[in-house]
């Protein structure tokens, strides 16, 4: 019967208002005074709600008993009368148009690019608190190949002495800074050229701690390797490790120096290697399983038979100063194959920004990377321009040694990036590839890109 429905109702909100400290005098109608809607309206986006840490500032957020699932970032829920298990749902995608103008040499060679319009990425995540020391991450990407496929599924236990801390899972093995950058953070719409050489994402266990007030991070792992894109591995073998070490040089105000290094050994369980990589839009990353993608691989080694170990090293060198930013790295990459012995690549790139509004790139000291700048005014209003960025880098990956003629490329890229908001991205890419494959034979192509992002 609808009074029954009514009855029920008023009965849940009038528990709800009980524990929530409400009384029938501050229900009594009020004489409010005029408020100007446009101001309540910049003052509500403005208010930051406070991450809840437990069951009582869960509460003073959102009602348990009402909603068990919250859509918020800083709203947790967790049950009632405890502090744990607690989540909060995140999540962001990216949403690209790339558009290709060839010559004929290169079309003959890595074949006719298509123009592409395309989810690069579309990814939700769940994270939260088991316990004061035990976090927990799971996030799954719509767009990726796989769809859905596993991206960060871990889970940390914190403070265990010196050690620091102990993460179980599928992550992004600590090796190169471009690589720990995350996307959500890239100053260009990808990663680097030499970004093909990293062994990403991996099943394993790895320990990481910082140092001397934060000015030093390291950071070490073993995993299978190499994982799908659903975070499986099968075989007898397939074992590796990486590690990475950074330092802060030197930090004052808006001026920073970080230094860098890497290493990563690993034994495929495939049994074969393959390096390869487009210039710098669509799949760039390391992929022993030849995973198919859209956009073409100007460079490609094939596939590599009867690999017995895959390893690499690099350096990193970066530094801000007010609102401009630079970060470079130089990758050396060494495969094992039978029959053929030993064969050397290389890469490296060298990127700078500058913040036309002023802003500047923060540094993250656990994890030893720079993340995005947030704009000083919000896009919108009288004066509300968003922060506004130009960046450049040249990339360059050589994947020919020996009987094997992978190529080599260069890329130089120009970049516009418009922050409307903390939250809101808004990308432009210039690049123009310069390809020598196979040996002698030089083409060259321009890419032209957009991105529209968005992360809550």
């Amino acid at each position: 019967m609808p009074y029954q429905r009514i009855v029920v109702v008023a009965a849940s909100v009038w528990l709800a208002l009980g524990r929530a400290g409400v009384t029938a005098q501050q229900l009594a109608p009020q004489a409010l005074p005029a408020v100007d809607s446009t101001a309540a309206g910049e003052a509500l986006a403005a208010t930051s709600l406070p991450a809840a840490d437990g069951a009582a500032s869960f509460e003073s957020i959102c009602d348990g008993a009402l909603s068990p699932v919250v859509w918020r970032p800083n709203c947790r829920s967790g049950p009632l009368g405890g502090a744990y298990p607690t989540v909060a749902v995140t999540g962001f995608f990216q949403a690209d148009g790339i558009w290709f103008s060839q010559d004929a040499t290169n079309t003959a060679v890595v074949t006719d690019a298509q123009d592409v319009t395309e989810f690069r990425r579309a990814r939700l995540a769940a994270k939260g608190q088991l316990a004061s020391n035990v976090s927990y991450f799971t996030e799954y990407d719509f767009a990726f190949p796989g769809r859905p496929s596993f991206m960060d599924v871990y889970v940390d236990v914190e403070d265990l002495s010196r050690f620091g801390k102990l993460r179980i899972g599928q992550w992004r093995q600590p090796f190169s800074m471009d690589a720990q950058t995350s996307v959500r953070e890239l100053m260009f719409l990808e990663r680097a050229l030499p970004f093909a050489f990293v062994p990403f994402r991996q099943v394993g266990a790895g320990l990481s701690n910082t140092a001397v007030d934060e000015s030093v991070t390291w950071a070490v792992s073993g995993y299978r390797f190499p994982t799908d894109v659903f975070g499986d591995v099968a075989g007898d073998g397939g074992y590796g490790f990486s590690t990475r070490e950074t330092v802060l040089v030197y930090s004052e105000e808006s001026t920073t120096l970080h230094v860098g290094g890497g290493y990563t050994y690993n034994r495929p369980s495939t049994d074969a290697a393959r390096l390869r990589t487009p210039p710098e839009v669509g799949f760039n990353q390391l992929d022993f399983r030849s995973t198919d993608f859209p956009v073409p691989f100007f460079v490609d080694t094939g596939v590599l038979p009867g690999v017995d170990s895959y390893q690499a090293f690099n350096v990193e060198l970066a530094g801000s100063r007010g609102p401009w930013l630079a970060q470079s790295e130089f990758f050396a990459v060494r495969v094992d194959q039978d029959g053929v012995g030993l064969l050397d690549f290389q890469g490296a790139y060298a990127q700078v920004a500058y913040a036309l509004t002023g802003e500047t790139h923060p540094y993250n000291r656990s994890a030893g990377v720079y993340s995005r700048i947030t704009p000083h005014t919000d896009y919108g209003g009288v004066s509300g321009l968003g922060a506004w960025e130009v960046a450049g880098r040249w990339s360059y990956i050589d994947l020919t040694d020996g009987p094997v003629d992978g190529g080599v490329l260069n890329d130089l890229t120009c970049g516009l990036n418009w922050y409307l908001n903390r939250f809101t991205k808004f990308q432009f890419n210039y690049i123009h590839a310069f390809l020598e494959r196979p040996a002698g034979t030089t083409s060259d192509a321009d890419i032209f890109a957009v991105r529209a992002q968005i992360d809550f």
